[in-house]
């Protein structure tokens, strides 16, 4: 293990704060981080990578050796689906069947002749030839 070194931070603090382990707020009855700045040791580089180098070299292998075969399936046998395989496949596509439908069914009348209508009755009751529809309405009521 290699011996704690001072780092910049431990350097700037005041000194009652290196002098006892603890440091208590006066404030507060918690203690503050500084003790913890001063027994937490700093991680060198060298360290580092012996910590990561370890990890990796464990005995056991993690992943299947490739077999050079498509989905694991060797040539001559044919794939055996699993149980959640035509579940996932129908519920799917269905829903993308039924959320297509559904949207071309509400879809609003987007044509260029809806349009030019609408913008040409609105141009007639703005210049005041045409009457409002609400105002149509009321004079075959009464």
């Amino acid at each position: 293990m290699t011996p704690l070194r001072p780092t910049r931070r431990l350097l700037s603090l005041p000194t009652r704060a290196l002098s006892s382990p603890i440091h208590h707020h006066p404030s507060t009855s918690r203690p503050s981080l500084t003790h913890l700045i001063v027994r937490l040791p700093t991680a060198t580089a060298p360290q580092l990578t012996t910590t990561i180098r370890a990890a990796s070299t464990s005995s056991e292998d993690k992943y299947d050796p490739p077999t050079g075969n498509l989905f694991n399936v060797p040539p001559g046998e044919t794939y055996k689906k699993e149980g959640w395989e035509d579940v996932w496949v129908w519920g799917f596509w269905g829903s993308l069947i039924v959320l297509g439908v559904g949207g071309w069914v509400v879809r609003g009348d987007t044509s260029i002749q809806t349009w030019a209508l609408e913008e040409a009755r609105r141009r007639l009751e703005r210049e005041g030839i045409l009457e409002e529809p609400a105002t149509v309405e009321a004079a075959k009521e009464s």
